[in-house]
Formats: structure tokens, C-alpha cells, sequence
């Protein structure tokens, strides 16, 4: 019982610190406008040309699987953060010494996440009675039919995002950027065996199932087309009404299969977490403080105060004095690439070669994984003086606004000129101009784009969530409005660049509205 009570305030006071942050509106915001997009058409679940009538059992299932496919990749990067958060902040050395258990905050950490994202879920469930009566095809709610799918299929699919959140954060290699990443593949490689009819996670695959076994009864065709999307086919459109699933034992005991996966996920975490022991930190300032053979680092408050050191400052020169612009950039390309090994620069090196060699067709892929390359390069744009507790020195150089913010935004477009140097060199070549000021967009696009993020969300994680989901869906499946690198030939003539270079303009503009406001 003691355990219980500990777990509850653990997982009740994380939650409460989240939830009187503005970053929680924000999410819930964007939840609602989600909810929204489903009831004003813009995202439809089609079988074929086919949708059901949108009675309570159709909307439910809908909501659910616009709730798995979209919050269960975005949901990982709101709420993967709550360990990190006690470890910057000092308050996971003071749980460090008390006689909490590393399963019970780990534990503690997932509910905190879960009860996240099931705020999220709760949004879209109340919008799911709203799109019903939007779009007015059938307005007699029936709570069973249009919760159950939520209830069933969303809530093992958060509780297994906010564990892997969890164990995101206590493996080293996996709890920065890169995890970000692979949390993304992860969920892309999911898809496509859940729209096959297996058991997954998501849920899609006993949904699409139940809806080509409905189709076909009704229509008498086989199909296993199922588009969930802002793909408008209402001109074609055929609707049959569907009363919903059939809950079948294997379907629940599926879910209750992944819920208990997710239990055995946070314990996994448990058993790495370090428990914000400073000795196994690979952070040279988080390392042993010997003083005795004994280890310090849990309370670096109590360590004994220096006397002060006398030191005389001495007037600069006047020549270092002077403003020197490419020593500045030369020393952002630094930052820039710092940390990369041999092999980092073999695979870009590889994909200019390849950006150059590959006629148009391989264009299409060789330049989407040039720019994939340097994403973990380009996040950190716009926040490291945040992120390393910088910001009050960089800031107080002379003219920051004119001066560091140019170069690092310029060293983050001569890093997307490189890396796809290969194409541009090839487009030039071959005198496809077109294409060449399509691809110089996209040079400028992309760092323009994490400087922004960066500046005003004061982390890379958003830039990494947002540009790979923008990158896979727009240049990487050639969808033409969202192909920012210009590699999708319809999408250069019809003039998609210049909507993407006006967008390019915009996001400069609130880079440097928000770095003059960090300057103040």
C-alpha cells in the first residue's frame, strides 16, 4: 500500500509539473485542431473509393486510428523528456537519496507519460462526438460503439509510447537525438504489417480486417486498400454503414498482450537506469569527485567553497577588437561538426558521389538520405546556447543579432550545399535550372528551418520530429505540395519551390524575431 502511494504522488506530481507548462496547451491544442481535421473532412479513412457512413461506430474508429497514427509519433517527443528534466534540474540527485526504487520511479515516469498522452486521447474522444454532428451524416451518439474503439486500441498504444519513452531516456546512446530518429523508422517500419491484419500495436491491423471483411460482404470485392489521410475521393465515393467491431477474445487479449509489453518495457528501463549515479555519466563534469575515495557528486552543494583567485584582466588590442566574419563562421562550422567520426564523413562523401552518378530517377532517393544525413548536425541550430547554459555569454557579445546568428545560420546551409553537392553539381551540369533553383530552396529551407525551431522552442527535438516527418512524407513518398527539395519533377513546374522558398523567408523572419527576443 505504501508503494501504491508513493507510485500515485510520484506519477501525480510529474504530471502536474507538465501540465502548468504552456508547451501542454500547446499539445492539446494541436490535438483539438486534429480532432478538427477529421470532422471537417480533411482526414477520411477510405477502403478503396469506399467510406462508412460516419455513424458513432465508423467516427470512433476513425478517432482511433487518427489517435495511433499520428499522437503515437508525435506523443514519444512530448513527453520524452521527464528524466532528463530531474537530472538537469537537481531533483533526481535528491530522489537519488531517498529510498525509492528504480522500478517504482521508472514506473512512476510511464504513468507520468501515459497520463500525458491519455490527455491527448481524451481531446480527440470529446471530438469524436463533435465530428459526428459536423458532418451530420448520422447524429444518434452511441457512446459504446464510439469509445470502445479508443478505449481499446489507444490506450496499450500510449502506454507502450510513454515506456519506450522511458527506456529511450535511460539507455545513453538512444536518449538524445538518434533515439529521436529511430524512434521514428521504428514507427514507419510498424505500418505497413499493421495494415497487413496482423496483431500490432497500433491496432490497424484487426480494424482493416474487420473492414475488408465488411466490404466485401456488402460490395462483393476484395480489396486491401486502406488510406487513412487528407485524400479526397468524395467525387467517386461509395458508403455502406458499418456497426462496428466485433471484439473477439484474440482482439482483446491482443491489446492486453501489448499493455503487459509495456509494463515489461519499463522495467527494462529499470534495470538501466542509472539512478542518477555521476560515476557512470560519460559527461566529464558529472565524474567522480574523489575526496576521500568517497563520490561527491550527488551533492555538489556541500562541497567546500574555493577561495576566490585575484585576476587581472588586461584591454584587449585594437586589432582583436575587429569584427572578423569568417573567422566566426570558420569557428561555427565547428561547433557545427564537432564529434563526427571518419565514418560520419565516408557515408556523406558516399552520397555526393552517389547525388552525382545516379541519373534523375535515383536523384529521387539519393537526395532525401543527403539531406537525412545531417539532421542531428542541423538540430542543434538555434538552441545550443540553451541547451549548454551559453546563451548569457554569447549574448553579451557585441551585436549577436548581426553578427552570430548569420554565421550560424550560414554554416548550416554550407553543410546542405555539401552534403548534396552531388545533385546540385549534377543539376548544373546538365543545365536543369529549374531543378537546380528547386534544390538550392532546399538547401536554404532545411537550417533555415532548424534555426527557427531552435531559436524559439529552445530544443532540437521538435526540429527532428517535424523534419522527419515532413521529409517522409513529402520528398521521400514524392507527395508534391510537401516537397520541399524539389527532387518530384510535377512539383518544380507546377511551382512548389516558391511556395517553399516564401516559407523559407517566413521561418528567417521568426528566427531573428525570436533571437531578439532571447537578447532582450
Amino acid at each position: 500500500m505504501r508503494q501504491a502511494r508513493v507510485l500515485y504522488h510520484l506519477m501525480r506530481a510529474d504530471f502536474l509539473e507538465r501540465v502548468r507548462r504552456y508547451s501542454f496547451l500547446v499539445t492539446l491544442a494541436l490535438a483539438t485542431w486534429l480532432g478538427w481535421a477529421v470532422s471537417t473532412g480533411k482526414i477520411k479513412l477510405w477502403i478503396s473509393d469506399i467510406r462508412g457512413i460516419y455513424n458513432s461506430a465508423w467516427v470512433g474508429v476513425l478517432m482511433a486510428m487518427v489517435v495511433n497514427f499520428f499522437i503515437a509519433l508525435a506523443g514519444f517527443y512530448v513527453v520524452k523528456n521527464s528524466i532528463e528534466r530531474d537530472r538537469r534540474t537537481g531533483v533526481g540527485q535528491i530522489l537519488a537519496t531517498t529510498p525509492l526504487s528504480k522500478p517504482l520511479y521508472t514506473l512512476g515516469k510511464a504513468l507520468s507519460n501515459l497520463a500525458v498522452l491519455l490527455a491527448m486521447v481524451a481531446v480527440l474522444a470529446v471530438m469524436a462526438v463533435v465530428a459526428q454532428f459536423v458532418v451530420g451524416e448520422d447524429t444518434h451518439v452511441q457512446l459504446g460503439p464510439l469509445l470502445a474503439p479508443i478505449l481499446v486500441f489507444c490506450v496499450p498504444a500510449m502506454a507502450l509510447v510513454a515506456a519506450f519513452a522511458v527506456l529511450f531516456e535511460t539507455i545513453p546512446f538512444l536518449k538524445g537525438g538518434f533515439g529521436n530518429v529511430v524512434w521514428f523508422f521504428a514507427y514507419v517500419s510498424v505500418i505497413p504489417l499493421a495494415i497487413k491484419g496482423h496483431q500490432d500495436p497500433l491496432g490497424m491491423g484487426p480494424v482493416t480486417s474487420s473492414l475488408f471483411a465488411a466490404v466485401k460482404r456488402v460490395f462483393g470485392i476484395t480489396t486491401t486498400s486502406f488510406v487513412l489521410g487528407g485524400i479526397d475521393r468524395e467525387a467517386n465515393a461509395r458508403t455502406f454503414r458499418w456497426e462496428g467491431m466485433d471484439w473477439t477474445g484474440e482482439i482483446l487479449l491482443g491489446r492486453l498482450a501489448w499493455l503487459a509489453l509495456a509494463v515489461g518495457v519499463t522495467l527494462v528501463a529499470a534495470l538501466l537506469f542509472d539512478r542518477f549515479d555521476t560515476s557512470r555519466s560519460w559527461a566529464p563534469s558529472r565524474g567522480r569527485q574523489k575526496a576521500g575515495g568517497a563520490d561527491n557528486g550527488l551533492v555538489p552543494a556541500l562541497a567546500a567553497e574555493a577561495a576566490p583567485i585575484p585576476v587581472h584582466l588586461h584591454p584587449l588590442p585594437a586589432g582583436s577588437r575587429r569584427f572578423r566574419f569568417f573567422d566566426l563562421l570558420r569557428a561555427e562550422l565547428r561547433l557545427l561538426l564537432k564529434g563526427q567520426r571518419w565514418w560520419w564523413y565516408m557515408v556523406a562523401a558516399g552520397l555526393i558521389i552517389a547525388g552525382f552518378a545516379v541519373p534523375e530517377e535515383g536523384r529521387k532517393i539519393v537526395l532525401p538520405l543527403a539531406w537525412m544525413w545531417p539532421i542531428l548536425l542541423w538540430s542543434p541550430m538555434g538552441n545550443r546556447e540553451a541547451r549548454f547554459a551559453t546563451d548569457g555569454l554569447v549574448f553579451s557579445a557585441a551585436w549577436p543579432l548581426q553578427r552570430q546568428l548569420p554565421a550560424t545560420w550560414l554554416a548550416g546551409v554550407l553543410l546542405a550545399l555539401v552534403t548534396g553537392g552531388g545533385v546540385g553539381l549534377r543539376l548544373a551540369l546538365t543545365g536543369h535550372w529549374a531543378g537546380l533553383g528547386a534544390w538550392l530552396v532546399g538547401a536554404l529551407f532545411i537550417p533555415t528551418f532548424a534555426l527557427a525551431l531552435g531559436v524559439w522552442s529552445g530544443s532540437g527535438k521538435l526540429f527532428e520530429a517535424v523534419y522527419l516527418f515532413l521529409w517522409y512524407i513529402g520528398p521521400l513518398n514524392q507527395t508534391r505540395p510537401l516537397d520541399f527539395m524539389g527532387v518530384v519533377p510535377a512539383a518544380v513546374k507546377a511551382g512548389v519551390p516558391l511556395a517553399w522558398l516564401a516559407a523559407t523567408v517566413a521561418l528567417g523572419v521568426a528566427g531573428v524575431v525570436g533571437r531578439r527576443r532571447q537578447v532582450g
